[in-house]
């Protein structure tokens, strides 16, 4: 039974760890707006960054047929704009 009660509790905390980093994009460059660690071109580049992928997911979609050279290339955006965000929200420039 301790062992069962061992497992359950590990598995809540492992699911309530990654849930709480499963973050959206758009909900960390709001984030990022709110505290301060964005500025607005920084805001505006993000923001730009999104709307491009959904067009990219958009035209992907448009045939019915997503292809796998699609979803590679949508995800590598995907992996990019994470990447672009983390960087922007972590450099020295805040907004004043």
């Amino acid at each position: 039974m301790k062992y069962l009660k061992t497992v359950a509790a590990f598995a809540f905390v492992f699911f309530a760890a990654t849930a709480s980093q499963a973050q959206t994009q758009p909900a960390r460059i709001k984030q990022g707006v709110k505290s301060g660690e964005l500025t607005r071109r920084e805001t505006k580049t993000l923001v730009k960054q999104q709307a491009e992928t959904r067009q990219d997911i958009k035209q992907a979609k448009a045939d019915a047929v997503v292809t796998t050279a699609e979803k590679k290339e949508i995800k590598q955006d995907k992996r990019q704009s994470s990447r672009a965000i983390y960087r922007k929200k972590h450099n020295a420039r805040d907004r004043n």
